[in-house]
């Protein structure tokens, strides 16, 4: 069974998120904030045989380290080259944001919340991580 990353400060959505995932048949870590995945990350680093996620859902605004801050960590570790990492944000961003955190973070993917319903959302998240498993 493949893991899925969930980082999202909001109880309610974060909760919601992790029993969707489980109900699609996935592994969840759930963290309530940036810090606590940057500090994931520290021993992801240090492992000899990390055990990285099929999956990173993180919101952009956390306390701590932002979500794009720490996408663009995940993309210099080696293990995280084919994982797609989708960022969800409740503010407009604008064209220009979208494309700097696609390009220069390494984002897969944005959606806007309110999130899509259950079934889009199994859909979309199934399907980015069917065409980053393909691109590789």
């Amino acid at each position: 069974m493949l893991t899925w990353l969930i980082a999202e400060d909001e109880a309610d959505i974060r909760n919601l998120l992790d029993m969707m995932c489980q109900v699609w048949g996935h592994q969840t870590m759930t963290f309530e904030n940036g810090q606590k995945v940057w500090d994931w990350l520290d021993k992801v680093e240090e492992a000899a045989e990390p055990q990285v996620p099929e999956l990173v859902l993180m919101d952009i605004r956390m306390p701590g380290k932002k979500g794009n801050e720490i996408a663009t960590r995940m993309r210099q570790v080696d293990k995280f080259s084919k994982t797609p990492i989708v960022l969800m944000t409740a503010f407009a961003l604008t064209e220009r944001e979208r494309t700097e955190m696609m390009s220069e973070n390494g984002v897969d993917h944005i959606l806007n919340k309110p999130l899509p319903d259950f079934e889009q959302l199994r859909s979309i998240l199934h399907r980015i991580v069917d065409n980053k498993l393909s691109a590789t």
